[in-house]
C-alpha cells in the first residue's frame, strides 16, 4: 500500500467516519486527530499494521470526511433507497456504513475520479475490513449511488 496514498486516504476516511459516529465527535476534531497522530510521519510509530497511514493524501482524506458529514442526510437517504428493504441503515455494521458513506461522498464530487474507480477502491477498502458478504453489499449500493449521482458516466 505504500505506493497508494489515495487508497490510504480512503481507509483513513472510513476509520475517521466510524470514529466520529461512534464517539459523537465533530468531523473537524476527528480530521485534526488523524492528521496529527495517524497520517504523515509520526515519530516512533509503525505503518498500516499499527493504524498509521503515513502516506495518505491529507487533502483527499479531509475532503471525503467533510463531504460525507456535510451531505450525510442526503447520502443516507440515498443509501436507504439503495439498500434492500430488509436492511435498514441502522442495521448495517457501522464500519460498512462508513465505507458506503465515504464512497458516496467521493461519488458526490463530480470532479473526482471516475465512478467505477471509486467503486473499485471502496471494494478494496471493504475487503480490508470484512471477509464475508459485506464487500458485495458495498459494491451493489455504491453502484446504485453512482448511477444516481453520475448518470452520464453510465449512459451509452
Amino acid at each position: 500500500m505504500k505506493q497508494r496514498p489515495r487508497t490510504l486516504s480512503r481507509v483513513a476516511a472510513v476509520q475517521a467516519l466510524y470514529q466520529a459516529e461512534q464517539g459523537a465527535q465533530s468531523p473537524e476534531s476527528v480530521i485534526d486527530q488523524f492528521v496529527r497522530h495517524r497520517i504523515g510521519d509520526t515519530p516512533g510509530h509503525g505503518g498500516l499494521d499499527d493504524g498509521h497511514l503515513t502516506e495518505a493524501d491529507v487533502p483527499l482524506f479531509s475532503r471525503i470526511v467533510r463531504t460525507a458529514t456535510q451531505q450525510q442526510d442526503t447520502l443516507d437517504s440515498m443509501l436507504v433507497a439503495a439498500l434492500p428493504e430488509s436492511w435498514p441503515l441502522a442495521r448495517i455494521d457501522p464500519v460498512l456504513r462508513a465505507v458506503m458513506r465515504a464512497g458516496g461522498a467521493e461519488l458526490w464530487a463530480a470532479d473526482g475520479p471516475p465512478a467505477r474507480v471509486v467503486i473499485n477502491e471502496y471494494l478494496d477498502v471493504a475487503h480490508g475490513f470484512f471477509d464475508g458478504e459485506e464487500p458485495k453489499m458495498a459494491n451493489g449500493v455504491l453502484d446504485r449511488l453512482a448511477h444516481l449521482l453520475r448518470p452520464a458516466e453510465f449512459s451509452a
